[in-house]
């Protein structure tokens, strides 16, 4: 049995939509497969209005211990040079190139720290 959070992950809908149409907290892989193979008119409606420009869910990744969470993006997420756990010490990652200011952004994910050079 999986959960709904990965049903959605892998049908690639987001966790409001699994439960708007009724995915179950836990369902299984059989079912799951079923619905990808034959999917019901809501699925394949969201399938063909996707345009392609927005992701439904990302997979972040600590560039120091390799940390992977699959997460939602968010409007306000700049582009990354990189992502850190936010235990992790801002040495643990090469200095910014000459010319360039960092800075960093809390909030990515669970656990995530944005490190932005500019």
């Amino acid at each position: 049995m999986i959960t709904r959070r990965e049903a959605a992950l892998r049908l690639d809908i987001s966790m409001e939509m699994a439960r708007k149409h009724g995915i179950a907290a836990k369902i299984s892989e059989t079912e799951l497969a079923e619905m990808n193979d034959n999917p019901p008119p809501w699925l394949a409606q969201s399938r063909a209005n996707r345009t392609g420009k927005k992701a439904v869910w990302v997979q972040l990744r600590c560039d120091v211990c390799g940390f992977e969470e699959s997460v939602r993006p968010k409007k306000w997420w700049p582009e990354f040079t990189y992502l850190t756990c936010d235990h992790h010490s801002i040495g643990d990652i090469p200095l910014p190139a000459d010319g360039l200011k960092r800075s960093e952004l809390d909030g990515i994910g669970s656990r995530f720290i944005a490190i932005i050079d500019a």
